[in-house]
């Protein structure tokens, strides 16, 4: 099968890995896949990274002259490449693909929603998903029902189609965990609580780290560490370690950055968080962590409640509540031990080659 992905995001975020993600899982398998990015963003450099030349069209541009360039090049490439299945995974230069599809009729065009923006119901819209794109595919089940409900898109025409995650690089790692634990001074004693992403208001980072305090703090959990794996992006490190001073947390607590060996630093926590206060539409790095065997606690935002059990996760923004989650992993072995075991059942339906089946399965019914 031949594709095109249309990735045409700034940033490396959730929704730019899984449109690439998914274009290394085609290509791995055999299918011809193109990639369109944006030329010089992190998006642009991971597809390269990942053995991609992508091809660069002026999507985002608000210009007509240059929109009508971009169609003119588009044509053309539909011409030369005759995909079966376009895929866009942005709003960006989607109008330009439902052109060419209404025009040429020789591709299916699918649109990819994995964005935390529920799309506006006005009539670009629904013209656009409901007449033009052969299929949507909603990356959690609260966008596809607000595709159904809202902009009523054919039900037929709507996928739920969840990200997966590389199984054979994301596994338990013993050794790089008792390294990974020993350089940053934790032994067995300790319980890691950690959470995984990029420093930013969304994911909670904040909360966490107040929960964390009261704990320790406040009700004398002194085994507590608290590991914050990631980097600086919206928010900066100078914030997050301010608000880790203001709750007397420097002594307990690591900020990683990024690391050589993810598996490993994933492997080292004794407690995954996801304190994100909205967002998660895809939710990587719950499956990463799950995947490396990590149990998980997680608010109830985007698609956490598609896989994740009602007694792991707290409501989003409530510290207390996230308080009383991580006092309860902590302190009992029987509800740690259930949560983690029906996360284990989950993850094995969310690895990279489920991801790739019910996307081809969908691209075959097209």
């Amino acid at each position: 099968m031949k594709t095109i992905q249309i990735i045409n995001v700034r940033w490396f975020n959730a929704t730019a890995w899984y449109g690439l993600y998914l274009a290394r899982l085609l290509r791995d398998a055999g299918h011809e896949t193109l990639v369109i990015t944006e030329p010089g963003t992190e998006a642009d450099d991971k597809a390269k990274e990942w053995g991609f030349t992508p091809l660069h069209f002026d999507l985002n541009s608000s210009n007509p002259l240059k929109l009508l360039r971009a169609y003119t090049q588009l044509h053309k490439l539909i011409t030369d490449f005759t995909p079966d299945i376009v895929n866009c995974h942005r709003g960006e230069g989607f109008i330009l693909w439902g052109l060419l599809r209404k025009c040429l009729g020789s591709f299916k065009l699918v649109r990819t929603r994995g964005d935390q923006r529920l799309p506006k119901n006005n009539f670009p819209n629904r013209w656009l998903h409901t007449n033009v794109a052969d299929a949507v595919i909603a990356t959690n089940s609260v966008m596809a029902n607000h595709f159904i409900s809202k902009l009523n898109v054919p039900e037929y025409k709507v996928s739920t189609i969840f990200g997966g995650v590389d199984t054979e690089k994301f596994v338990f790692n013993s050794a790089g965990r008792a390294e990974f634990r020993e350089k940053l001074g934790y032994d067995d004693s300790h319980f890691v609580v950690s959470m995984l992403g990029r420093f930013d208001e969304v994911k909670g980072q904040k909360e966490l780290i107040e929960a964390v305090g009261k704990l320790y703090h406040e009700k004398g959990m002194k085994q507590l560490r608290l590991m914050l794996l990631g980097f600086e992006t919206a928010t900066t490190q100078a914030e997050v370690e301010s608000w880790i001073a203001a709750n007397n947390l420097q002594d307990i607590t690591c900020i990683t950055g990024k690391v050589p060996d993810v598996s490993a630093a994933i492997s080292a926590m004794d407690l995954g968080v996801i304190a994100s206060k909205w967002s998660e539409t895809i939710a990587r790095a719950a499956f990463e962590i799950m995947a490396c065997k990590r149990p998980l606690i997680s608010t109830g935002v985007g698609v956490m409640p598609d896989f994740m059990d009602e007694d792991a996760m707290f409501e989003a923004g409530n510290v207390d509540a996230l308080v009383d989650t991580i006092e309860r992993a902590a302190k009992d072995e029987v509800y740690l031990q259930r949560i983690f075991d029906l996360q284990q059942k989950e993850i094995t339906e969310l690895s990279g080659q489920h991801f790739l089946e019910n996307t081809l399965d969908l691209y075959s019914r097209l």
